[in-house]
């Protein structure tokens, strides 16, 4: 018979949080500067962003368990039967993202990658432009501005779906999302809990992060 007494276990490793979180934080940053007009501010935001999404994917080719893509991508199926149990109320058992969440974050990789990257090329004709944008055609520099204005709206609803993901969460199945990304740690039953996700070292974390501070330092010195 199964043991379901519950037991701590660290599941998100300081690097995956501080990735979270500093998206959360650099993402309010970059609305705000552009609604205030600190372009300075939001160029800054916008290479700070662009580092820490280098970093998580690296990160999730190389990191911890809980990190890594193949770990936590499950099938499309997978994540629509998953969905269908969300009022379903029943104990945590997953050791990382569950099936749905696993594409959550892979879609919000890839829209503020794209918000990034056309930051990078983007020309607003007055007095800021991107480190790309005089390296490109005007064509593409158009363009790229153009999806990055956009793109900011998805995000946005991405955004949305997440909160109100983590609140149904919260509010149906009893199950708490935030602590454990704050913390690190989870409470799961002890026949789950002996499989403990096996944690990167941080000389690797510090290398590949000097590596990807070194690169988004020198494409910034290109404008």
């Amino acid at each position: 018979m199964p043991d379901r007494s519950l037991q701590r276990v660290k599941i998100w490793d300081p690097w995956i949080r501080l990735v979270h979180w500093g998206l959360v934080a650099l993402l309010a940053l970059s609305w705000w500067s552009v609604e205030t007009g600190r372009m300075d501010l939001h160029v800054l935001s916008g290479e700070l962003t662009l580092g820490l999404l280098l970093f998580r994917i690296g990160w999730g080719l190389w990191g911890s368990d809980t990190a890594r893509f193949t770990r936590f991508l499950r099938s499309p199926v997978a994540a629509l039967a998953h969905l269908r149990h969300m009022t379903r109320r029943e104990a945590d058992t997953e050791m990382g993202h569950n099936a749905a969440g696993g594409w959550m974050v892979l879609v919000m990789l890839a829209l503020l990658l794209l918000q990034a990257g056309t930051g990078l090329m983007a020309d607003d004709q007055i007095l800021t432009h991107g480190p790309l944008a005089p390296h490109v055609s005007g064509e593409t520099s158009d363009r790229a501005t153009a999806i990055h204005a956009f793109n900011f709206n998805l995000i946005l609803v991405a955004v949305g779906l997440h909160v109100l993901a983590v609140l149904l969460y919260a509010l149906l199945k009893r199950q708490d999302l935030v602590r454990p990304m704050v913390t690190g740690v989870k409470r799961l039953p002890a026949d789950i809990a002996r499989h403990a996700p096996r944690l990167a070292p941080p000389t690797r974390a510090l290398g590949w992060g000097a590596v990807v501070a070194v690169a988004v330092w020198g494409l910034a010195r290109l404008g």
